[in-house]
């Protein structure tokens, strides 16, 4: 693997990471308290869990689409497969869970990013000429939008400092 492909790589998951410009994932979450997890602030048609739902599903997409080898993929119904059905979680489990699995997620595609064997301009044989490369960039883009959307939300709501 040549140089430049070692610091494009290392540029992706910083960017992925989010340390660069903004916050990242888990400065966005961190001690927000549950019963501000289903608030809609008067303004806002989202709430914090919608929005860590949404971008945990969408995430976890762009992960199983980049690593279609199988075939198996399916894509999801927009808009509504890519948003939970509720305004809350159920519960502190189910926010716990919904983080653990973002996190996990980001985790396996930073594995893929890491793979020498995995090309990052080659478009994937199952797509129409998508690849690691833009995914990469895909969900860097998606999730840092949306983290300032629940950084926006925390400060409507008088809890972010």
């Amino acid at each position: 693997m040549s140089e430049q492909t070692i610091a494009l790589r290392e540029h992706l998951l910083a960017l992925l990471r989010g340390k660069q410009a903004h916050a990242t994932f888990d400065q966005s979450i961190k001690d927000l308290p549950s019963e501000h997890r289903g608030i809609a602030p008067e303004g806002l048609p989202y709430t914090a869990w919608q929005l860590l739902e949404h971008m945990r599903i969408a995430q976890r997409d762009i992960l199983d689409f980049s690593r279609n080898e199988d075939g198996g993929y399916m894509e999801r119904e927009w808009p509504a497969g890519y948003w939970p059905e509720s305004a809350a979680p159920a519960d502190d489990a189910a926010w716990k869970e919904s983080v653990r699995q973002f996190r996990s997620d980001l985790n396996e595609f930073e594995s893929l990013l890491n793979d020498p064997k995995r090309d990052l301009f080659a478009p994937f044989p199952w797509g129409d000429g998508q690849t690691l490369l833009r995914e990469a960039m895909l969900i860097a883009s998606h999730n840092s939008y949306h983290l300032g959307q629940l950084v926006l939300l925390r400060r409507i709501l008088g809890d972010w400092s």
